[in-house]
């Protein structure tokens, strides 16, 4: 457990409740939800002992932020692209297959260390931190924190729901132009956009489509079971798949292709976007070679 920081309750803040002042003081925590969380953790300290959302302080306590992680990841050498990087975050490729954390080896946690560069920020993290997850089956843009205030301020943007992802998919069967998939999941709404590319006729699924998805939620395999919802599942998709359409061993063709978010010190916007895995330009052109056949 590492300490972040410390705060005296002054004669001004008089008696109050530690989530009220932790919300007025601390200004890594800048949500209310990320306060109660802090709190509830054991993050937030009072005199060094945990405390409740609830707790009254008065003048002279101490108030303590805390790094509740203790063991630094080991390291994994493991060569991940990286797309962008500065003192604060980055942004890298995560490969189909790769866990984003865990108590595995091989995740992207434990490789980052190595394929990025040390950070100079004042608030700098012991070591960089992804801000998000994606599906061990699922490729593409991960956002990783280097300082402090990205980890926070990241976290917030991703709270209020006001980063952007875009996915890339091909999914077994036809779809409208575009639409909207609202089904719960676990209990909670969940809501994707759809935006169709290209489709085409296939020997095996009657047809393949290319499309684009826009997760307005951030459910556990929010777009795999939209898609399946739809009666049009990801190709390669085991779980949620049809079986006989599953495609067996060429993985999930599910990818995140583009993040728009908000720089969290600059304040700058930004768009960070790859293309789309060669894989999907193969598939469409077997397809398209044995349909050809098939008709000749």
């Amino acid at each position: 457990m590492q300490l972040i920081k410390e705060y005296r309750v002054s004669e001004q803040d008089g008696k109050c409740r530690l989530l009220d002042f932790s919300l007025k003081t601390i200004e890594l925590l800048p949500s209310r939800n990320g306060v109660k969380k802090a709190i509830k953790k054991g993050m937030i300290r009072v005199d060094g002992c945990a405390a409740f959302t609830g707790t009254w302080l008065k003048p002279g306590q101490v108030v303590s932020l805390w790094d509740l992680e203790e063991t630094k990841p080991r390291g994994y050498e493991a060569d991940l692209k990286v797309l962008y990087e500065d003192e604060h975050l980055a942004v890298v490729c995560k490969p189909a297959g790769m866990v984003v954390s865990g108590n595995r080896f091989k995740t992207v946690t434990n490789a980052l260390q190595s394929n990025l560069k040390p950070s100079n920020a004042e608030d700098v993290l012991p070591w960089p931190r992804p801000v998000h997850r994606l599906d061990a089956q699922t490729s593409g843009l991960l956002l990783a924190a280097k300082s402090r205030r990205a980890q926070i301020e990241l976290g917030r943007q991703l709270e209020e729901k006001t980063i952007r992802k875009e996915y890339a998919a091909v999914v077994c069967g036809p779809l409208p132009e575009k639409g909207t998939v609202s089904k719960e999941i676990d209990g909670k709404p969940s809501v994707s956009e759809f935006e169709k590319v290209k489709e085409m006729p296939s020997l095996r699924n009657g047809c393949l489509t290319l499309v684009r998805l826009f997760p307005l939620t951030g459910r556990t395999h929010q777009l795999r079971i939209h898609m399946a919802h739809l009666g049009t599942p990801i190709v390669g998709d085991k779980l949620y798949g049809e079986e006989g359409k599953v495609m067996r061993h060429k993985g999930l063709f599910l990818t995140a292709v583009k993040l728009n978010f908000r720089h969290p010190v600059t304040e700058k916007m930004l768009e960070i976007e790859m293309p789309v895995p060669a894989k999907f330009a193969s598939l469409f052109e077997r397809e398209e070679r044995r349909w050809k056949k098939y008709k000749d």
